[in-house]
């Protein structure tokens, strides 16, 4: 199986889909109490309208799809590598730990919500067990099925009546006023040290996540094996499917984040949202049947194939435009001026995607992780 144009075109929905939630963390450097109370209602002001309604297509919905294309890459390369004798899983292993070590030098240096170290551990998990019996496949992901809707389950209650704890709410919105401070008025040494201080605490949901991880990988594997993605007959009926399932069950599901009293806030973007996310598939899948000449698909698809280093970058030009050591634009921070600065940031991914593939077949940082990744494994 050769690339297909629709993975790409999905990866780079992905990327700028996940933009999409993070722009607010950006724009509010972390501090969303300065414009929405954790006890106010979503509908008090035009800010809060905008970002739920704008996070109800993205939260947690583009990090799931992004997850599930990282399974159906998995497998992709497995099938390569197996036609390579001895490299299948060493060299997909290999390559897991470096996407390990980039993710730590991005959160360190960049971002503290990272989340390729824990798809870097996801993808160690997965490659050792991809090859394994169904039925320990199956057993492997029922149990982590049940630890992930046991810990949201969880984490609602909790979340729940911590909202109602007056002493909890203070100290919190303290917490994130101190580190919005640090952002705005910090080096970015200071911001640095701050992530490294902190490290097991910034990093408690990319660890928490990995059961949902490993369901997701085991989808997009799922996905690949079963043909969705073959552009025949077949490929297009499950498709439709997909569309069908996962737009009418995932569009009342992530409504839920309309509750007033943030009941279903975790629910959504850790339980419903990878529903929604199906049906995205669907959704561009039949849009590329229609408009396979589309121009704005092509630009998805350029910043597909460089997904990794659009990843870094959307998020290094997001520090210097929001960040106090930077333009500082947080101070003019407003739901308009958020899309407007998401829209600005999306089109110069796609400039960025469309010149440098002009000249050069891999992304910047795809080319080093492509010659670290071969290097245990060149003839000497």
């Amino acid at each position: 199986m050769g690339r297909l144009r629709l993975l790409d075109i999905l990866r780079g929905f992905a990327i700028l889909g996940t933009l999409g939630t993070n722009i607010w963390i950006f724009a509010t450097l972390g501090d969303f109490s300065s414009f929405r109370s954790m006890t106010s209602n979503w509908w008090d002001s035009a800010d809060t309208i905008i970002m739920t309604v704008f996070s109800f297509f993205t939260n947690g919905k583009f990090l799931s799809l992004l997850t599930i294309l990282f399974g159906a890459g998995l497998e992709m390369k497995r099938r390569k590598l197996e036609r390579t004798k001895g490299l299948w899983p060493w060299l997909y292993i290999w390559s897991a730990a470096l996407l390990f070590i980039d993710g730590l030098i991005h959160f360190i240096l960049v971002f503290e919500y990272d989340i390729l170290m824990s798809y870097a551990v996801t993808a160690l998990i997965v490659a050792l067990l991809v090859n394994r019996k169904k039925i320990i496949i199956k057993w492997v992901v029922g149990i982590c099925t049940a630890i992930h809707i046991l810990g949201v389950s969880l984490g609602s209650v909790a979340f729940y009546f911590l909202l109602r704890d007056k002493e909890f709410i203070t100290e919190y919105e303290q917490s994130v006023t101190d580190i919005a401070n640090l952002y705005m008025h910090g080096s970015w040494f200071d911001q640095i040290q701050m992530r490294l201080l902190d490290f097991l605490t910034l990093r408690g949901e990319a660890i928490m996540v990995i059961p949902m991880n490993i369901i997701l990988f085991f989808l997009g594997i799922m996905l690949v094996r079963s043909g969705i993605f073959a552009m025949d007959n077949e490929g297009r009926r499950k498709r439709k499917k997909l569309l069908q399932y996962g737009l009418l069950l995932g569009i009342p599901l992530n409504a839920l984040i309309f509750v007033p009293g943030g009941m279903f806030d975790i629910s959504v973007r850790y339980l419903f949202s990878p529903v929604l996310a199906i049906g995205y598939i669907g959704l561009f899948a039949i849009f590329l049947e229609k408009r396979e000449n589309s121009f704005l698909l092509a630009r998805f698809e350029e910043v597909g194939k460089v997904a990794l280093s659009c990843y870094i970058l959307q998020n290094i030009v997001c520090s210097v435009l929001f960040y106090g050591w930077g333009f500082g634009l947080s101070n003019y921070f407003n739901g308009i001026n958020t899309l407007m600065l998401w829209l600005f940031v999306c089109i110069v991914m796609f400039l960025f995607a469309n010149v440098w593939l002009r000249f050069f077949k891999l992304g910047p940082v795809e080319y080093a992780w492509r010659a670290l990744g071969n290097l245990p494994f060149r003839e000497k």
